[in-house]
């Protein structure tokens, strides 16, 4: 089975985004209930979001861990870099509904690169599933498990990847 799809991750029963054993240990984790942003050392969640409430989701992430940094957002800037880059490059966000607020949580980079493709497919599958009103099954484990399984092994240069996650979407009932 594929743990992992870019920063998203399997911990244990939980799917994880974000490294919660380096740096600071910041993570979001998805629940049945919601999401959570965890920090380690700190036993209860800093904040908790249903998905009742979730109306637009976003994961953004840089490639490397070092473009995570200071000096990555510099590089980036300086180079004419396209991709994500600096501190607030690896972000889980969502646009909330009752009352309407946005909901930002910066994640620690994992020590392994994402790959352009996954971090992808990714984004496109929490955009998606939020569109169609269905971000309570990111909380699924075993959902999101199928899910990861069938878009993990994408190929990276596979033209249109969001055609896939449309048609996965579709194929599970999401529409």
């Amino acid at each position: 089975m594929t743990r992992f799809l870019g920063p998203l991750e399997l911990v244990g029963d939980r799917w994880v985004i974000g490294d919660p054993k380096r740096g600071e240990g910041s993570c979001v984790v998805l629940t049945r209930d919601g999401m959570e942003h965890h920090v380690r050392g700190v036993p209860e969640a800093r904040s908790a979001v249903p998905w009742s409430r979730v109306e637009v989701l976003t994961v953004k992430a840089a490639a490397r861990t070092w473009q995570a940094t200071r000096t990555g957002g510099v590089v980036n800037t300086l180079g004419g870099g396209y991709g994500e880059a600096g501190p607030d490059a690896c972000v889980v966000g969502a646009y909330l509904r009752y009352p309407r607020e946005g909901w930002t949580v910066v994640y620690g980079h994992h020590e392994r690169p994402y790959t352009y493709q996954h971090m992808f497919l990714l984004g496109d599958l929490f955009r998606k599933t939020a569109e169609a009103r269905a971000a309570h099954l990111l909380g699924d484990p075993e959902w999101l498990a199928r899910v990861v399984a069938a878009l993990a092994p994408t190929p990276r240069w596979t033209p249109l990847p969001g055609r896939r996650v449309t048609e996965l979407l579709r194929e599970l009932g999401v529409t």
